[in-house]
């Protein structure tokens, strides 16, 4: 597998579906996904292999502290399983939608094991105008 990388912008129908982009449906391992917003400004799409990890992770930390429970269930509560439909396509519920800012264009962008869900004028905001010193980055990653 090579991840998910790139970036597409696809149109949100009325009925809150999207299409996954190709390239992103050859890197997932199957057509099930969860799809959680534990960040304010956009939804996180993990690959079923992915939200296994991280379920264990939740697992461990709720087990090793009474207080954690709470932090748990409410990182949960915001989590869906969803599908792919015959078109390529998954719902986006309402609820995280509106958490999230999308309306008709969501950007979907790899973000190596997951695909994280923006609006294209948050992410412009939030990530393509503060992304600090990519150069230097850049130049430490690829050498």
């Amino acid at each position: 597998m090579s991840g998910f990388v790139g970036q597409y912008e696809h149109q949100m129908d009325e009925k809150g579906r999207v299409s996954l982009p190709a390239a992103f449906r050859r890197a997932a391992d199957g057509d099930r996904f969860v799809l959680l917003q534990w960040e304010p400004d956009y939804l996180t799409l993990f690959p079923t292999s992915k939200w296994v990890e991280i379920q264990n992770r939740l697992l461990d930390f709720r087990r090793g502290d009474e207080e954690a429970w709470n932090q748990v269930r409410m990182i949960v509560s915001r989590a869906v399983e969803v599908s792919l439909d015959n078109q390529g396509r998954i719902l986006l519920p309402a609820v995280l939608q509106i958490a999230a800012g999308l309306s008709s264009t969501v950007l979907l962008s790899g973000n190596i094991d997951r695909v994280e869900l923006w609006s294209p004028d948050r992410y412009k905001h939030l990530v393509q105008e503060r992304t600090g010193d990519l150069e230097e980055l850049a130049h430490r990653i690829f050498g």
